[in-house]
């Protein structure tokens, strides 16, 4: 099957998994059978409900839930939701009482508490067997007031620039670009050498893409003030004063006005990224490194070489780091918590790992020490060549949850309706808003 095949399919599934969820995906009470709360949990089926995101594309985790119903008789229902409906809806299932039985959720440590509420609705996982074995650095990501609601499994995300390095040596391009003057030379020379190939491959429509390089750069920030991060969750700073995130947007804007995203970039989706790369449609695309991975399956017969740098934007040469991921989590009023436990218990051993990260190809490693990631030589090389640091979005409050909307300003942005100046300004009065809403005291004092 190719792969535009596979994303109507998905597509369709969404849409009806999306109106089963809609319909009543509240925790099933297995009627016809004992329910895990008895302590059997054969016959039981599990609701898990996410955003189309919260899944690999490559189905692993449906295959794993397969596995798991073939050893316990427990069937897992998926009923997955679009991205940009999923975190409002989730909300109005908690708040109702109708939430599924496991939730999938982002979980960056400072939105966690406002998304999903752990302490209110979701099952203490800290006593399980589990939880010693992930990654330290992951486990705050998932916990709230030292307690562990979440388990997790992708390793930890940094994004770069992936480039061809095929297209890069028919241009001309020798030197990897490592300032934004060299970035817009590449797409100069790549333009004028090659018309038919978009530089830059962009893709607004999924709302997050165009938010990385205002989000994964903050070292461009932290330059001028090293302090920069307390002093915007303690309300002594705010996103106006940092002269460097205009920059970026307008950087951005430039990018956009000379072509260098191509013609279809407010229509694109980032599912059609592999195959713009694999086809030689365009010559980069801002992902983690595994992309490639995801490229090469997906794409057998394609014959490119592909390679990574820094993302330059501001001139930055520091590599963002993001421990947080999609984590699921137990909901605390399911009547299948045993149940959803032994399933928790089934994705933890460590040949299901395995499975989960040869079964993921758009991941380099998964947060679980134990087992080895499959980095290149040469990439690990690079990454040790270069500093890193923690991305905006899980240091500052009160940006990762807007990240849906910034996008769009950034889309208006490029349309014209907005200025970069109205970009921040947008994310400072939602940010304002949010922290108002969740009576944040260095907000409402």
């Amino acid at each position: 099957m190719s792969r535009k095949s596979k994303r109507i399919l998905s597509f369709a599934l969404a849409v009806t998994m999306t109106a089963s969820l809609f319909t009543g995906c509240k925790s099933k009470e297995n009627t016809s059978g004992p329910t895990a709360q008895s302590g059997k949990t054969s016959g039981v089926t599990l609701t898990f409900g996410s955003h189309q995101s919260g899944l690999p594309n490559s189905g692993i985790v449906q295959k794993l839930a397969a596995d798991f119903e073939k050893q316990t008789g427990v069937k897992v229902d998926f009923q997955i939701s679009p991205d940009d409906q999923w975190r409002d809806l989730i909300k109005v299932k908690l708040n109702s009482g109708e939430a599924p039985d496991i939730i999938c959720a982002d979980s960056n440590p400072l939105t966690l508490p406002s998304t999903i509420n752990p302490e209110r609705y979701c099952v203490d996982l800290s006593s399980e067997s589990w939880v010693s074995r992930m990654d330290k650095d992951v486990l705050p990501s998932v916990s709230v007031n030292n307690k562990v609601y979440g388990i997790t499994f992708p390793g930890k995300k940094m994004y770069f620039f992936i480039y061809n390095k095929d297209i890069f040596q028919k241009c001309g391009i020798t030197k990897l670009p490592t300032t934004y003057a060299e970035l817009k030379g590449a797409c100069a020379a790549i333009k004028a050498k090659m018309p038919n190939i978009t530089p830059i491959y962009e893709a607004t429509t999924d709302g997050w893409h165009q938010v990385l390089p205002i989000a994964e750069n903050p070292e461009v920030y932290l330059k001028s003030d090293p302090n920069l991060y307390s002093e915007l969750n303690a309300n002594k700073k705010d996103l106006k004063d940092i002269p460097m995130m205009k920059t970026i947007l307008n950087e951005e804007k430039e990018m956009a006005s000379l072509g260098y995203y191509g013609k279809d970039y407010l229509s694109n989706a980032t599912s059609n990224a592999q195959e713009a790369m694999a086809k030689g449609k365009a010559a980069m695309y801002i992902a983690e490194s595994a992309f490639r991975n995801q490229v090469k399956t997906e794409y057998p017969d394609c014959k490119y070489q592909y390679g990574i740098f820094v993302q330059p934007w501001g001139d930055n040469q520091t590599i963002g780091v993001n421990p947080a991921s999609n984590a699921y989590f137990i909901n605390k009023s399911s009547k299948n918590v045993d149940a959803s436990k032994k399933f928790f218990d089934f994705l933890a051993k460590p040949e299901n790992l395995q499975k989960r990260l040869d079964g993921q190809p758009d991941i380099s490693e998964v947060c679980w020490p134990e087992i080895k990631g499959r980095y290149s030589a040469e990439d690990q090389k690079y990454i040790k060549s270069h500093k890193t640091i923690r991305v905006f979005q899980v240091s500052v409050n009160y940006i990762d949850n807007q990240f849906m909307d910034i996008g769009k300003d950034i889309e208006s942005m490029f349309t014209g309706s907005m200025t970069p100046d109205d970009v921040i300004k947008s994310a400072m009065k939602r940010r304002d808003d949010q922290a108002k809403l969740q009576k944040d005291p260095a907000f409402t004092s």
